[in-house]
């Protein structure tokens, strides 16, 4: 288990944007459609000199590049460029660049879209003449131009592949699909011009394009929302900053004469001053006074903290209902949010080397079926067949073996899997999400938010006065009336619930860190810790014991005097989510084992586990952590996912093998997971490993179908057996038979094991002191 709630030192990672010379360098990259741009950008910028290695984010464009010594950035630039890619060196990571991201992200899935729709209309309408018209002389016409359209338009995000491909003498999926819609359309626009009467395949060439363009338009959308994550981080980070002296002379200001600057020209030593609810623009600590704190986004938790002069201060937190004033101490990537962020970016980079099963045997697979096509040419040639007829054979070999089923098995099932997804309350953003499913070993859940309902409330209500302590809640109530604190909800709340009418207040005065005094039906009610009750003059003796049991219960005593008496001890703590046990439970009948991982304390973290059948338990533990965590895990027991709600939870969920967000959680914690549950509760998370286990099935049926197709086929067209024409209809039924295939999982259901299924013994890794402060501050 670990301890310690304090900020941490930021740990020496790479900052994103590095200079030359440093560790590392970050570049943006430019013109990546698939795995295989991956690894030429990787190659060429491992070959600079000075370059240790080059890591590449298909999802975020960028390049993270490790550097021996001091490379000049416009060398890596030329590099890049020499593949045929762009780079740039970004100027910024903070919000107003995440914006431009996501702008341009947004135009450039509208061009695909437009380009989609258009063909899928004019595709179709070339079937319906190739197929029905009268004249096949005008038919031929008419497909030229429905067909040109396709070819041009639709199919330029293949053709400019395969060009850039050929440029650096390689070939991929591009490249296949590619000639084999040119050869087809060449040939249909050779035979409408001079061979009229001949058979045309502007249907084939068409289908092509466009089929396999729908495969391509849902990996850019995927590759989009995957980069999510890290501009939501960056999101947080406030623009602005109230700067109030610089570091020269160490003295604040007079707030009024504060001065607005942008926040990533704030340097250590300067002064800046935090207004009520906006977000600290940088880690630093309190210049003086008091003030409350929400840190949710660091520990995961719903209470704000109560800071004194000195205590430390986290870029993106947000300031409570008083200004503070905040002396710089980390700025720009060295603080605990970049370094976050730094963390979501490196588990992503290593995603990105996860290969698709189709884009790693293409490497193979397209030589293969070119080399094919020239032999059938060459050899009918040989044997006496004109031109025309050993062209016609070799557009059968292409055309057959063209990868629409192929490029179809995966986006398919994946569309089929989602969306049966979508009903039982899940959203999984995609393959390479339901290929990580398979072997997992362990599921660490988070506790606030994930395994809690994420709000406190009152779950004993203690009476010292000899009543039923309904009267001391009422007149508390009436305190608390006003107050946007957890905690006062919490009372306010549970008052209403026994049917109670608070009692009219007022002198209201909030105590930060301690609680809060007013005049409730004529009596003087003061509602807060015991410890801030004894400072006051209240005699708390009678409730020391009963509040130490709380806490050891994990639950925060709130303390409430009238008129100077201890008349009522609440304990409040964050309930378990209506059937987390059960869940749990269903997990392990799965095979999986259940760790909680948790930035609360001990006592809270252990109360939790326990009910909810939990014995592997790890707690206060801080966003990098949690990452080390599931690095520990997976060392240990294999793949690993990450069940979790909070901006805290973000770096491991983007470490963990799966990714799973609650919906009522941050936006940052979505992004950056495989999936979200909609509907919040725990126990939908084994019916997104089932759906996910049969969605991986099914691909693999599909690649195993598609691949046994070609195998098949394409002898039997090279042999002349198969025309161009029953080509294109055996590829048409290959694609049907995926699709068909995929659409089973349509009807998928949740057959879960029983719930009392056996469970698994702990192996927690050991750590430090398990003890922790109960409570949380007022």
């Amino acid at each position: 288990m670990s301890t310690g709630t304090t900020l941490p030192e930021a740990p020496p990672l790479p900052g994103p944007g590095a200079g030359p010379g440093g560790a590392h360098l970050t570049l943006e990259i430019g013109g990546m459609t698939c795995a295989s741009c991956v690894r030429r950008v990787e190659r060429a910028l491992a070959a600079v000199p000075g370059v240790v290695s080059a890591a590449v984010n298909l999802a975020a464009g960028s390049a993270d590049v490790a550097l021996a010594r001091a490379v000049d950035a416009g060398a890596l630039i030329a590099a890049v460029g020499d593949a045929g890619y762009q780079a740039v060196v970004p100027a910024s990571v903070r919000a107003d660049d995440a914006a431009r991201r996501r702008a341009a992200q947004a135009a450039e899935l509208r061009r695909r879209r437009m380009a989609l729709a258009a063909g899928a209309v004019l595709s179709a309408a070339v079937v319906v003449v190739a197929y029905g018209f009268g004249s096949a002389a005008r038919a031929g016409w008419v497909q030229l131009a429905l067909a040109l359209p396709v070819y041009a338009w639709t199919g330029t995000l293949f053709h400019r592949g395969a060009l850039e491909a050929a440029r650096h003498h390689t070939t991929n999926m591009d490249t296949l699909v590619s000639l084999g819609a040119t050869v087809a359309f060449g040939y249909s626009v050779i035979a409408t011009i001079a061979l009229p009467g001949r058979a045309t395949y502007y249907d084939v060439a068409a289908l092509i394009i466009t089929l396999i363009a729908v495969g391509k338009y849902l990996e850019l959308a995927g590759r989009a929302r995957a980069g999510a994550a890290i501009e939501a981080l960056a999101e947080l980070q406030p623009r602005t900053a109230h700067l109030l002296a610089r570091a020269a002379s160490g003295q604040p200001g007079d707030p009024a004469a504060a001065v607005d600057v942008p926040a990533e020209t704030l340097r250590g030593g300067d002064i800046v001053l935090v207004r009520p609810g906006e977000a600290i623009p940088a880690d630093g600590e309190l210049a003086g006074g008091t003030a409350v704190v929400d840190e949710s986004m660091l520990t995961g938790e719903p209470l704000p903290r109560a800071k004194k002069p000195g205590d430390a201060l986290a870029d993106g937190t947000v300031n409570g209902p008083a200004p503070l004033i905040l002396r710089v101490t980390r700025t720009g990537a060295e603080t605990v949010l970049s370094q976050i962020m730094a963390l979501v970016d490196a588990a992503q980079k290593e995603k990105t080397h996860s290969q698709r099963l189709a884009d790693r045997i293409s490497a193979v697979f397209v030589p293969v079926i070119l080399a094919a096509a020239a032999a059938t040419f060459a050899g009918w040639l040989l044997a006496g067949a004109g031109a025309v007829a050993a062209l016609i054979t070799a557009v059968a070999v292409l055309v057959v073996a063209c990868p629409c089923a192929l490029g179809l098995a995966t986006p398919v099932a994946i569309m089929a899997g989602t969306g049966r997804g979508a009903q039982l309350g899940l959203l999984i953003r995609g393959g390479e999400s339901l290929e990580r499913v398979h072997g997992l070993t362990t599921v660490v859940l988070d506790k606030t938010g994930t395994l809690t309902a994420g709000r406190p409330a009152v779950v004993r209500l203690l009476p010292l006065d000899g009543s039923d302590g309904h009267d001391a809640l009422a007149l508390a109530a009436g305190a608390e009336a006003a107050s946007e604190h957890p905690l006062a909800r919490a009372v306010v709340a549970a008052a209403a619930g026994r049917g109670l009418v608070p009692a009219p207040a007022g002198e209201v005065e909030a105590v930060a860190g301690g609680g809060v005094t007013a005049v409730a039906g004529g009596q003087r009610v003061q509602a807060g810790s015991l410890a801030w009750l004894a400072g006051v003059g209240v005699d708390t003796s009678a409730a020391s014991q009963l509040a130490g049991e709380l806490g050891d219960a994990g639950q925060t005593p709130v303390a409430v005097a009238v008129d100077g008496r201890l008349r009522l001890l609440l304990g409040i703590a964050d309930a378990l989510r209506p059937g987390a046990p059960a869940a749990v439970a269903r997990l392990r009948g799965l095979g999986l084992e259940p760790v909680l991982a948790t930035g609360d304390t001990l006592e809270a973290a252990t109360a939790a586990a326990q009910a909810a059948g939990i014995s592997n338990v790890h707690a206060e533990l801080p966003p990098q952590d949690k990452s080390a965590l599931i690095e520990h895990l997976r060392r240990e027991r294999g793949p690993v996912a990450m069940v979790g709600d909070g901006i805290n939870d973000a770096p491991a969920l983007a470490a963990a093998d799966i990714g799973v967000a609650v919906a009522t959680g941050t936006g940052a914690a979505m992004a950056a997971a495989d999936i979200t549950l909609v509907h919040g509760g725990v126990g939908v998370v084994a019916d997104a490993v089932l759906l996910a286990r049969a969605t991986r099935r099914v691909i693999r049926q599909n690649l195993g179908w598609a691949f046994g197709y070609n195998l098949l086929l394409v002898p039997l067209a090279a042999a002349a057996v198969l025309p161009p024409v029953l080509a294109a209809l055996a590829m048409a039924a290959s694609s049907v038979t995926v699709v068909g295939n995929a659409l089973r999982l349509r009807r998928f259901g949740t057959r879960i094991p029983a719930a009392g299924a056996p469970g698994h013994r702990s192996t927690a890794a050991p750590a430090g002191p398990a003890r922790a402060t109960p409570g949380a501050s007022r």
